[in-house]
């Protein structure tokens, strides 16, 4: 996608919505032909549908799905924000990785390190640490698998 293209106003096409996932440093996702969204709520995972109530929530490491037609999306995603409205989900996420855009080997690397440093004595704040960095591994694992990868 070229620079204009996220530039340019969108409107979500009729009976669809406009979904942005947007990180720190990029903005991951953006198109206005989506049928539905799955996405790890901080309280729990949430669906979203065209004409949905509009609301705000936080997010946990997981998974996101979208829906464009019968093809399904992934995102790997690290906490952060969902403002939901009738046409639109706006995510603004801590990190986000397309399923394509994740090495599955790095991945399975990272989880091993974090499952070996869970296994040692450690502080509190280096085992939360080792904790969430497993969270987030085993999450590109499962993205990076949805996406075909083996």
């Amino acid at each position: 996608m070229s620079a204009e293209d996220w530039n340019r106003p969108m409107v979500a096409e009729k009976g669809k919505m406009l979904l942005e996932i947007v990180a720190p440093s990029r903005q991951v996702v953006r198109t206005e032909h989506v049928d539905e969204v799955i996405a790890p709520g901080s309280e729990g995972e949430f669906g979203v549908l065209p004409g949905h109530t509009p609301y705000l929530t936080t997010l946990k490491v997981g998974m996101l799905s979208y829906r464009e037609a019968n093809e399904w999306h992934h995102v790997a995603v690290d906490w952060g924000y969902a403002e939901v409205g009738p046409d639109r989900v706006i995510v603004l996420a801590e990190g986000a990785d397309r399923a394509s855009e994740i090495d599955l080997s790095e991945a399975k690397q990272a989880k091993e390190q974090a499952e070996r440093k869970l296994m040692e004595k450690l502080e509190q704040t280096d085992y939360e640490k080792a904790r969430v960095d497993l969270m987030r591994a085993m999450v590109r694992i499962q993205v990076a698998e949805k996406h075909g990868q083996k």
